[in-house]
């Protein structure tokens, strides 16, 4: 009898932190009300418009003068004409795997033992200070790439939201990376031999185990005859059925041009990387309905492969019919300047509304993140910014993930706090 009423209590105790728990984690209901929205969707921007959010989505949004008079929510948030955009999303970079790079104790991006079934999301750390410096340049989320190891498959790729949370991976394991190109040491064409293999064998074993599964035998028989697949197989035929995309580092003409036949040969769902020389096969990409995910920044050759790195390629490509996105070039702690990048892509001839999709949208319909636009049922993932987003001198004035309003300050605000008021505390250096 002891132990059954010690049983009940316990649960009791259990079912009230549930509660509580529960309670803390539903976001609270927003309007927010007089906004300039770009919503990146059909609706396009919608001017003294209002967005209503509830339990992390966005439930409503409505164009000016279409809101009823009296809105059932817990907070209102009068934008007084600002901005309000999706929120950001980075790509290409290590958030959350690199603390320091000078530091080989903080670097979980990489090993010699990495292939494709690499999944460097075991080693995200949420907590990185990085992460709110990111949040400062209106990114809610950020596809992670791990540069794994000396094989021609890296890895996988993993998305994450920018909370700071233990729970904010959104997406492990969502992409497989395959880097191709020059060496150092040996040929490019072992790399794309290798690939192109690999994806034959692959197919061939999915073909065959497809029909032993369809063969009509007793169940016996035909659990000896179908082989478990290895870890490796299932990625590749994730790959194969399109489930996963391929992100494939590739930047002379000529290695794109393979990896075109290979999308075209195998289906594969296809995405450049890096791609300096994407503009002189633009037409041959836009009909293969290929994304570029390349950087606004480059203008200068990095190798032989790169010759044709240029301010304006990115304007050229979207101009060609390339869906495009902008992501930084492969570290972490400026990635929230991606804003800036955009803007380097805005005035060297991309459209604007082009470049907020190239960081938004185009990202979130890349990876199938419910994220990237403005509309209902979306993530409740929100930037308000003081000014256009693009110019240098424009701030985040408020920002929501999922729903939950996000802190705006940085380490980098609190070093610049200590180290500028007077404190009892002594003064980090000496005359």
């Amino acid at each position: 009898m002891k132990h059954t009423q010690l049983l009940t209590s316990l649960r009791y105790a259990l079912f009230g932190v549930l509660a509580v728990t529960t309670s803390q984690v539903h976001a609270e209901s927003i309007a927010i009300t007089n906004a300039t929205v770009y919503t990146v969707a059909e609706q396009g921007i919608l001017s003294q418009a209002t967005v209503v959010i509830d339990d992390g989505k966005i439930t409503a949004v409505y164009s000016q003068g279409k809101a009823p008079e009296s809105l059932s929510v817990d907070t209102v948030i009068d934008a007084k004409g600002r901005i309000l955009t999706p929120g950001f999303i980075a790509s290409g970079n290590l958030l959350g795997l690199v603390e320091v790079n000078a530091v080989s104790a903080t670097r979980d991006s990489s090993d010699k033992k990495a292939d494709l079934t690499f999944d460097a999301s075991l080693a995200f750390n949420p907590k990185s200070t990085l992460i709110p410096y990111a949040r400062k340049g209106g990114i809610t989320s950020n596809l992670v790439m791990p540069h794994g190891g000396e094989k021609v498959f890296t890895g996988q790729s993993f998305t994450v939201n920018l909370s700071g949370e233990f729970d904010s991976i959104i997406a492990p394991k969502n992409a497989v990376i395959v880097s191709l190109g020059s060496n150092s040491k040996g040929s490019r064409a072992l790399k794309l031999q290798t690939l192109s293999n690999q994806l034959e064998d692959a197919q061939k074993s999915l073909t065959k185990l497809e029909k032993a599964k369809s063969k009509k035998k007793s169940k016996g028989k035909e659990e000896k005859e179908a082989k478990t697949p290895s870890r490796s197989e299932l990625v590749m035929y994730a790959l194969l059925s399109g489930e996963k995309p391929l992100l494939a580092y590739a930047d002379r003409a000529t290695d794109i041009l393979a990896l075109l036949k290979l999308k075209q040969q195998y289906k594969l769902d296809l995405i450049l990387v890096g791609a300096s020389d994407a503009v002189l096969v633009s037409d041959e990409i836009a009909k293969a309905n290929v994304t570029v995910m390349m950087s606004a920044i480059d203008n200068l050759p990095g190798s032989f492969d790169s010759l044709h790195n240029s301010l304006d390629n990115i304007a050229k490509l979207a101009t060609a019919g390339v869906k495009i996105i902008i992501s930084n070039s492969g570290e972490s702690h400026n990635i929230n300047q991606l804003r800036f990048d955009a803007g380097v892509a805005i005035a060297n001839g991309l459209e604007a509304t082009s470049a907020l999709a190239a960081i938004t949208a185009n990202v979130a319909d890349s990876f199938k993140l419910n994220s990237g636009r403005i509309a209902v049922g979306k993530n409740a993932d929100l930037v308000l910014w003081s000014s256009d987003p693009f110019e240098i001198s424009t701030k985040v004035d408020a920002m929501w993930i999922n729903g939950n309003a996000m802190s705006l300050k940085s380490r980098q605000d609190a070093l610049r706090d200590r180290y500028t008021t007077k404190s009892n505390m002594p003064r980090g250096y000496t005359k």
